[in-house]
Formats: structure tokens, C-alpha cells, sequence
């Protein structure tokens, strides 16, 4: 089947994959060759795709999935594949959105800093997998 992960500013992958594995805003789903047609949202996570015997993992940062007749699509505004991510950058994100969350003032934007926190968790776990 073929997938093809697009951004505003580039297509980030447009291969032919064996198998994917995706996270839905209702938990962690798996497609394979004529799965039935499906368009869902996408969480903040690692998409994982198996290609022959290796796999290939992207950090998505939310957005929209579609397959039918063997073309998976997904539409969001960041991705990043595994071998592109900077842990360092990825773990100072991390660190300073808890920081953040673990203050108890009124004045942080929770959503925000709660989402600054899951970007950079779907990083450090994309790029684990390098």
C-alpha cells in the first residue's frame, strides 16, 4: 500500500509500506494492505511503518488520516521522521513543559503546556527508533 505524509511546507514520506501502525484521537489502530476505508483524526504520537523487515517511525503532531484503495494519507501541520528529530532539543521541551505543568499558578496555559509536553514525548519516542 502506499503512504504519503503531508505538511503545509513538504511531503514528508511517499513510499510503499507493508503495514502501519497510527494514533487516533481513540486509542492506537493498525492498517494493513485492503483495510477498509477509514478517515479519522490523528493524536499527537509515532506512527510506525513497517517496511519489508525494517521499520520507519514519525513523530505526527496530530492531524488527519485517510485510506481507501490501498493509499494511506495523512494531513497534518508537523511531522518528523525519527533520523531528522534532535533529542537534546526534544528533552529541554520536555523538561520545561513538566516545569511548567508542575507550577500551580493559574497564569500557565495548562492545554498548552500539556500539549508542548506530548510533542515532545511523540519526539523522544520516534527518536528512540532510529
Amino acid at each position: 500500500m502506499k503512504l504519503k505524509i503531508i505538511t503545509h511546507e513538504k511531503i514528508v514520506f511517499n513510499d510503499e509500506v507493508d503495514e502501519l501502525v497510527i494514533q487516533t484521537t481513540s486509542g492506537q489502530i493498525g492498517i494493513l494492505k485492503d483495510h477498509i476505508p477509514i478517515t479519522t483524526s490523528l493524536e499527537i504520537g509515532v506512527t510506525k511503518a513497517k517496511i519489508g523487515d525494517k521499520y520507519k517511525y514519525f513523530a505526527v503532531m496530530g492531524g488527519v488520516f485517510q485510506f481507501k484503495d490501498n493509499n494511506a494519507v495523512i494531513l497534518t501541520d508537523v511531522c518528523e521522521d525519527s533520523c531528522d528529530i534532535d533529542v537534546t532539543r526534544a528533552k529541554s521541551a520536555k523538561e520545561r513543559a513538566e516545569a511548567r505543568l508542575a507550577e500551580a499558578k493559574a497564569e500557565i496555559d495548562t492545554k498548552r503546556a500539556e500539549a508542548a509536553l506530548a510533542r515532545a514525548l511523540a519526539r523522544l519516542q520516534a527518536s528512540l527508533n532510529k
